[in-house]
């Protein structure tokens, strides 16, 4: 049996890793950076992550807004190292941000604050522990595409950009170039941008080939564990496995050469200059449509428009989670402990009130440290690798390269293991939905709850909640 790296893999871990020094952790919800680029929101704040199910998002901030002030301050008087206070004030539960985007010069958002106790750990954070249980609905991934992005030299604000319009069709391509286009139109679009065929501000062009390697001497045989490529396909909303050589990959190793590129031409104050632009260069070992190339990597190219962060070779990251959400968060000290629960939540509604100790989720006992669970945990991924799929594999984030979907053929073998009690799976409840783990189809979960002398059975119907984060590392 393959040795596995469990270091990324235990419960532990993710129990250890949280801020100490406060009573409680708050969150707005969302990541930003401090921006270099000089054609978007140059040595301001810009939002390069928003967590799904969070205050940021019910509030409307999006990836790539510009804050430009934090309760009426504007950034500009504000020093960097603080920034993280004033967007966490103490003492008060909501905070009002000032953010502009392509679509809005300035747009005031009321973001109210959202607190646990420090030693509290969510489902969505269990989610990811043990996502080994599902990694068909709960896994982060990453890869990196071989694009090329630059852009002008000027004084330039991506800003000032409203509208746009497509150089003239080639008419022996217009099957491929109507494609090109119309992903290129929904895209932009989509970031706010509208199409005006007199007057734009904007023109695009885009150039591409497909061509067999003349240079072509053969796959380099020293890779013998040579890794599937993978990207992530905006039409099917899941990973797919591609023809594509690594981009680190030697270009005589590749039967074929595509180049897609896009370019976007000032037509507002010096027509005819180069905005940005966006070359993609792949290495194949077999055929491939333009057209599919186009619909599958638009999206991805246009993940640096406006903001630009990489030059060359774009690493993207995709988290994706479908797990049961019931509202409790846990005490990571003693796990059996409830520490908190969302008012709104099924929990909530069920009966279930912090300060609980749960004593049994259906069959499988919670009175075991998180030493103990990290240990059943182990040992179930240990034990089980031989019920998975070989040819589903692939290579998590965090390097774990023997990630397989279940073989569908031995789901009744899974289903018996997460029964066994050595291995402690308690929290597979989060998993409940799916046929490995309760091939019943009945996504009600059994808690065992005890609340002082009191002992009572709480049925909780799980609210599925499915996150799909992608963003550039």
């Amino acid at each position: 049996m393959r040795k596995i790296n469990l270091s990324v893999l235990l419960f532990l871990i993710a129990v250890l890793s949280v801020a100490q020094g406060r009573n409680s952790i708050c969150r707005l919800g969302f990541t930003y950076e401090i921006s270099g680029n000089p054609h978007w929101g140059l040595n301001k704040p810009v939002v390069n992550r928003v967590t799904p199910y969070s205050p940021a998002e019910s509030a409307g901030i999006k990836v790539d807004d510009i804050i430009e002030e934090i309760d009426g301050i504007p950034i500009a008087q504000i020093a960097v190292d603080e920034i993280p206070m004033l967007l966490n004030p103490s003492g008060n539960n909501e905070v009002v941000i000032g953010v502009r985007n392509m679509t809005s010069p300035l747009k005031k958002v009321l973001i109210s604050k959202q607190c646990k106790p420090q030693n509290a750990i969510s489902e969505d954070q269990l989610a990811s522990a043990y996502n080994m249980y599902s990694l068909e609905t709960t896994t982060e991934r990453e890869f990196i595409c071989p694009f090329t992005t630059t852009t002008t030299e000027d004084a330039f604000d991506f800003d000032q950009i409203k509208t746009f319009s497509f150089a003239p069709i080639e008419e022996s391509n217009r099957n491929l170039e109507t494609v090109i286009n119309g992903v290129v139109e929904k895209v932009l679009i989509e970031k706010g941008l509208k199409v005006d065929n007199d007057q734009p501000d904007m023109l695009i062009e885009s150039y591409y080939m497909f061509n067999a390697n003349p240079n072509y001497v053969g796959e380099n045989k020293i890779l013998v564990d040579k890794e599937a490529s993978f990207r992530y396909d905006f039409t099917q909303n899941k990973m797919v496995k591609l023809p594509f050589l690594s981009y680190f990959a030697a270009e005589a190793e590749a039967a074929y050469l595509l180049q897609l590129g896009l370019r976007f031409i000032d037509q507002r104050e010096l027509p005819g200059r180069v905005l940005w632009e966006c070359i993609a260069n792949e290495k194949l070992e077999e055929p491939f449509r333009l057209e599919e190339y186009a619909l599958l990597h638009i999206p991805l190219m246009f993940m640096q428009y406006p903001y630009v962060k990489y030059g060359q070779y774009l690493p993207i990251s995709v988290n994706k989670k479908s797990y049961n959400y019931t509202g409790i968060s846990y005490n990571i000290d003693r796990l059996e402990q409830v520490l908190d629960v969302d008012r709104s939540s099924p929990a909530y509604a069920a009966g279930i009130r912090p300060g609980d100790i749960i004593e049994r989720i259906g069959s499988n006992a919670m009175n075991h440290s998180a030493e103990a669970f990290s240990d059943g945990y182990k040992k179930f991924i240990e034990k089980t690798m031989i019920y998975r799929d070989p040819e589903t594999i692939y290579t998590d984030i965090n390097g774990f390269r023997y990630c397989m979907y279940w073989d569908t053929n031995k789901y009744p073998l899974v289903t018996t293991a997460i029964e066994k009690s050595e291995f402690r799976t308690a929290f597979s409840y989060l998993y409940y939905f799916t046929p490995y783990v309760n091939p019943a189809g009945n996504n009600a979960c059994t808690f065992h709850i005890a609340r002082g002398k009191n002992k009572m059975e709480v049925i909780i119907r799980p609210t599925i909640r499915t996150e799909l984060t992608i963003g550039i590392n």
